[in-house]
């Protein structure tokens, strides 16, 4: 009878353990702003000539002709007959 009465108080104590886990810690505000001042109008400039940047890069990539695949040399082809019957 104690045993199981340990094994209870146990298991009730792992599960309390990783619920509180789950739950940010006494005095931390999750959905309050982090404290980073305002961008300066230098910042805002430099990051929308950084979008820009990145914009015009993406851009410049090539789209793909056709789609590869990646095991199409490890796989073998269909026989002549296989497809017949589908």
């Amino acid at each position: 009878m104690p045993r199981k009465a340990i094994v209870a108080t146990f298991l009730l104590l792992l599960m309390t353990a990783t619920a509180s886990a789950q739950m940010p810690p006494m005095g931390v505000h999750v959905n309050e702003d982090t404290g980073k001042p305002p961008s300066t109008k230098e910042q805002r400039e430099y990051d929308k000539a950084l979008d820009r940047t990145y914009q015009s890069t993406i851009r410049k990539i090539p789209d793909a002709e056709r789609k590869s695949d990646p095991w199409g040399d490890i796989r073998q082809s269909p026989k002549a007959a296989d497809k017949k019957k589908q």
